[in-house]
């Protein structure tokens, strides 16, 4: 097959995305406009889609050695055959005549090629120089949310329990790290509560400021064919601005930016007032808490802030909702009195199956954290969670944010399944790992701005960046530039092709693509997806954990990587399952795990979970706590938090008129 450079490519994803919509067809040629694909049929092999959470099941055909065409899975529980642009245009990126295909090292001022080993010696005696300098802090990791779990996982191990440090994070910070957080204060833990099996059992969708028709269109599919197969079915969308699934939905609501939280605690406060609350499930299931406030807008330099609950009265949560009466909230957010008591009615009717899904508006919010915990609240009032078309879901928008690198201890906090504040959890990773415990450093380090920053101060002197462009993505970009190129800083960056990134690297190691790699992922529903490797890495390129591995060995670490190049997504995913040893974590083996397309965790006894915290459906969930057990948290419930509407860092004036969002 003829490469093609990007500008080809961008225009072959026009026009199938036009085919996509227009065709019913479910194959996507990985050819140039013009070039002839063989005449042999190809041989597919099965793997999840990496290019968003969801998590879709493609079919991809194999020609000659090189990946040629795209299909949807019949077999994926996730997509049911079908797949949007990206999935079919996958292939392409594997392609382009910029792709990196050999190490290169700066010399007087310029990259130039080097061997493999020469790059992976440079990297490590990098490292070995910093410490003996400056300290094992001064060293660093940014790694990405589109990690698969043998990246993340050795990650973790190497920087933390090799080096000793927990300058570790990923990208995973900036697209989901409120939805985790969400999560974990709201329930005790991360990983979604339902399923996308919700879809098929709801009677009504609210989705809040996420555009699911072209961001997640399979996912929005199967919300149009559970209306199609019962037309009582409604799709209610509250946004700041129409797009396509408004044109889809049964009713649009527009609000103002920076307003859900408001609106959340507008439709509890109505909840209440109305009666409509399930009393029951409060009594049973639910406590109520109150945190910190005026927590600023994340441009203060440290740590992340700790919550340190404080308790609270069903009393006090019903004078708090009076400041978020309908009246109020409108003022705020522009949604009309009649819309928001409506919206209430919704959630409030027991006859009716809700199910809340969210994106990447509402978490990457000033107040993300604060708005994902008023979502679960509503579905707390009524009762409406954990059970078959009732959930409030959480969608985030890389294929490992669905667990690597919360669970696999790749956020500076974090350990694999535990936290580096947790005496047992550290003992428990020492013992895995086989490192002494004092080796492993109970203090958080810095949270992925305030890495940056001590880059920028000079504290961080070496950072090695996989599978991300933050040269691209961070704000206030050109601060962080100028720190990665000033005198004494270096820069190692993993790539497939050129980036902003790399243009700020000392040294470029030539990264696998999804098809030319084995390895598995973790979508949002929780399902842990393998696939196979399909094709040879161009040049010297190789996965990002087995540069990991190298540069490792290279540093006398040899020890606690005894891995094989063909053998060691085996290996980790074993240590990586001796972590997660109980029914609220347990993974499936990975034998089942390559005969089929994805399982749910908690795995137990060969059954997936897909409601959890339900004692029905949880094999974790206890039912002496009756039909629920909100066993994340150690009193057993969900906690209800009073989260109030505080301003944006900055609203439009008349030199800055638009929000950005």
């Amino acid at each position: 097959m003829t490469p093609v450079d990007r500008r080809t490519f961008l225009k072959g994803v026009g026009i199938a995305s036009v085919a996509s919509v227009t065709s019913t067809a479910a194959f996507a040629s990985a050819a140039a406009p013009g070039v002839v694909l063989p005449a042999n049929a190809p041989t597919w092999k099965r793997t999840p889609c990496r290019l968003c959470g969801v998590g879709c099941g493609l079919l991809v055909g194999i020609e000659g050695g090189r990946a040629v065409a795209v299909k949807g899975d019949p077999d994926s529980p996730v997509s049911k055959g079908l797949a949007c642009v990206k999935g079919y245009n996958s292939v392409q990126a594997l392609y382009g005549r910029d792709r990196i295909r050999q190490a290169m090292v700066r010399r007087d001022g310029k990259l130039v090629p080097a061997p493999m080993h020469e790059a992976y010696d440079l990297v490590a005696q990098q490292i070995k120089e910093t410490i003996r300098l400056h300290g094992k802090d001064s060293v660093a990791m940014y790694g990405s949310a589109q990690w698969t779990i043998a990246d993340s996982y050795v990650a973790s191990k190497l920087f933390k329990g090799g080096l000793g440090t927990n300058n570790l994070d990923t990208s995973a910070r900036l697209y989901a790290g409120s939805a985790s957080a969400g999560l974990r204060s709201s329930f005790g833990l991360d990983g979604a509560l339902g399923c996308y099996e919700d879809m098929d059992h709801a009677d009504t969708f609210v989705l809040w400021d996420i555009n699911l028709a072209e961001t997640d269109p399979v996912l929005f599919s199967r919300m149009l064919a559970r209306r199609r197969a019962n037309p009582a079915v409604r799709i209610v969308t509250v946004s700041t601005r129409t797009a396509r699934t408004e044109y889809a939905a049964d009713q649009a609501l527009l609000c103002a930016p920076h307003s859900t939280l408001a609106i959340a605690n507008a439709i509890c406060g109505e909840l209440v007032a109305r009666e409509w609350v399930n009393r029951d499930f409060l009594d049973r299931h639910v406590a109520f808490k109150r945190g910190k406030t005026d927590i600023g807008n994340g441009a203060a330099d440290g740590g992340l802030i700790l919550e340190n609950p404080i308790n609270a009265t069903w009393s006090e949560y019903v004078a708090f909702l009076t400041d978020f009466t309908p009246d109020q909230v409108q003022a705020v957010s522009g949604l009309s009195v009649a819309n928001i008591r409506w919206l209430a009615s919704l959630y409030g009717d027991p006859m009716r199956r809700v199910m809340s899904v969210w994106g990447r508006s509402v978490n990457q919010d000033v107040r993300g954290t604060w708005t994902n915990n008023a979502l679960y609240n509503i579905h707390l009032l009524v009762g409406k969670l954990a059970a078959p078309g009732n959930g409030a879901f959480a969608i985030t928008g890389q294929p490992s944010n669905g667990g690597a690198p919360h669970d696999a201890g790749t956020l500076t906090g974090t350990l694999p399944r535990g936290r580096v504040e947790d005496e047992a959890d550290r003992r428990r990773a020492a013992e895995i790992w086989g490192v002494p415990v004092e080796r492993l450093d109970p203090t958080p380090s810095a949270p992925l701005l305030s890495m940056f920053r001590q880059l920028e101060r000079g504290d961080i002197r070496f950072l090695w960046i996989q599978a991300t462009d933050p040269m691209m993505s961070l704000p206030n970009l050109d601060r962080y530039r100028r720190a990665a190129a000033r005198t004494g800083a270096f820069v190692v960056v993993s790539e497939a092709y050129a980036t902003p990134t790399t243009d700020v690297a000392d040294v470029v190691l030539p990264a696998a693509m999804w098809f030319e790699r084995e390895g598995i992922f973790i979508n949002v529903e929780r399902r842990a997806q393998y696939f196979q490797q399909m094709v040879v890495p161009p040049g010297d390129a190789t996965s990002d954990a087995w540069q990991m591995i190298e540069v490792a060995r290279r540093l006398d670490l040899a020890s606690l990587f005894p891995y094989e190049p063909r053998s060691h997504l085996d290996v980790v995913w074993d240590e990586y399952s001796r972590f997660h040893t109980d029914s609220a974590s347990s993974l499936p083996p990975l034998a089942e795990l390559r005969a089929q397309a994805g399982l749910q965790w908690p795995y137990v006894d060969g059954h997936e979970t897909r409601w959890r915290y339900s004692a029905e459906h949880d094999p974790a969930a206890d039912s002496a706590h009756g039909a629920f057990d909100f066993y994340g948290h150690d009193d057993h419930r969900a906690w209800i938090w009073l989260r109030p509407q505080e301003p944006a860092a900055e609203v439009p004036d008349r030199t800055y008129p638009f929000w950005l969002t």
